[in-house]
């Protein structure tokens, strides 16, 4: 049976909020679209960006990057990781995270990945022990949340430090705490398709305050940091602004200006929906054959901006007959186990530049059947039922 092909935009985006409209209007009529000015007594639209989400986060500070990947790499730089350190990060992820490490001149130590998704807890704390890193830059991979108290046990044992990378988890967290606040640092996207939308950017958020103010001068500001919302007392600088290099990594005022409206009230009502987007989808999902979905405990206050699934009991020709299917279908699915990058995706064995490939096999196993799909918010109930119809359709062409 051929599935009816559907006709979907799973990169469609949900209008900017007006406010954000009419404030990028009103930046670029005054034409002042970077965020310092050595006159005038204002904060900027970035700075303000930055107070509104260390308030809404909870933390006391907030610095603003072109984008998470450069939040990372700064973070790491500020963290006190040198050329040549080792840091622990999980091996499912996407590629601007061992960009990251990259980056800052690091080697990765790359940790499995369980059948649900997230960083193997077990082989964290192996490899904390053997490896002599002293930094774990941590991925929320697609949303999926680790047991971060299990986790943050294993970080204390080692005398391992935490980074997050919360690109696909803000307004999530676990049993009741943010995200990006578990670990000396927090790194959030404000990517088109991530939870807040202005294009492109990234915020680091932080209570401690040196590395606060490394991010702060690190990201660009010159001797211009007094024109932060959300920065560590003057004195702090006096540490580090005579050996911290400007990376010219800034956020522009109009990137802050489309964001600044997406938090609060609008971000909570986001949150909500993809989580309603994601039950839909995997109430439709539940009963289809070879299909696996993961198992997410109460702790985990995620918010499903995408939906993944592991394809079981099927070679890999198999898989990659279901994946043609539908997309002659009109479902284009995100495959992990491809021998080449395709787009967004890719895997640990694509990353060549980390020189000799590690040996991760419970990863080898649940990548090679990994399914992922984005779930945007202009998605209708109907729209999920008729996706998850032509995956259905694809997969009963298998033999049971």
């Amino acid at each position: 049976m051929k599935p009816d092909r559907i006709d979907l935009d799973l990169t469609r985006q949900e209008p900017i909020p007006e406010a954000g409209v009419q404030a990028a209007l009103a930046l670029m009529a005054s034409g002042k679209l970077h965020r310092y000015g050595e006159t005038g007594g204002a904060l900027s639209e970035v700075s303000a960006l930055e107070a509104e989400f260390a308030r809404e986060l909870g933390v006391r500070y907030c610095v603003a990057l072109n984008s998470c990947g450069a939040a990372m790499f700064v973070a790491l730089r500020a963290a006190g990781v040198k050329p040549g350190d080792a840091v622990l990060s999980n091996c499912f992820t996407l590629a601007p995270v061992p960009g990251a490490i990259a980056h800052a001149g690091a080697r990765p130590v790359l940790i499995d990945v369980t059948d649900d998704y997230t960083i193997d807890l077990d082989d964290l704390d192996r490899k904390a022990s053997s490896s002599g890193a002293k930094t774990l830059l941590l991925s929320h991979m697609r949303g999926h949340i680790a047991d971060m108290a299990a986790l943050h046990t294993i970080c204390q044992r080692h005398g391992v430090q935490l980074i997050e990378d919360c690109a696909h988890t803000m307004g999530a967290g676990w049993a009741g705490r943010a995200t990006g606040t578990w670990g000396r640092a927090g790194c959030f996207s404000l990517q088109s398709y991530k939870h807040a939308n202005a294009g492109e950017g990234g915020l680091l958020a932080t209570d401690d305050e040196d590395i606060a103010a490394q991010a702060i001068l690190l990201s660009g500001s010159y001797m211009l940091y007094r024109a932060h919302g959300a920065r560590p007392a003057d004195e702090v600088f006096e540490r580090w602004k005579y050996q911290t290099p400007n990376f010219s990594m800034r956020m522009s005022n109009l990137a802050a200006a489309i964001a600044r409206p997406q938090f609060g009230a609008v971000l909570a009502d986001r949150c909500r929906r993809w989580n309603e987007r994601y039950a839909w989808m995997a109430a439709a999902l539940a009963d289809a054959p070879h299909l696996r979905l993961p198992h997410r405990p109460p702790q985990e206050q995620f918010v499903a901006s995408s939906i993944q699934f592991s394809l079981v009991g099927v070679s890999r020709a198999q898989t990659e007959q279901v994946i043609a299917t539908c997309a002659r279908g009109g479902v284009h699915i995100k495959w992990f186990g491809a021998d080449e990058p395709v787009g967004f995706t890719s895997a640990w064995t694509h990353w060549r530049y980390f020189g000799e490939p590690q040996q991760l096999p419970n990863a080898e196993r649940v990548l090679a059947g990994l399914c992922d799909m984005r779930l945007p918010l202009t998605l209708t109930r109907a729209d999920c039922e008729a996706l998850c119809r032509v995956i259905r359709d694809a997969l009963r062409e298998l033999p049971l």
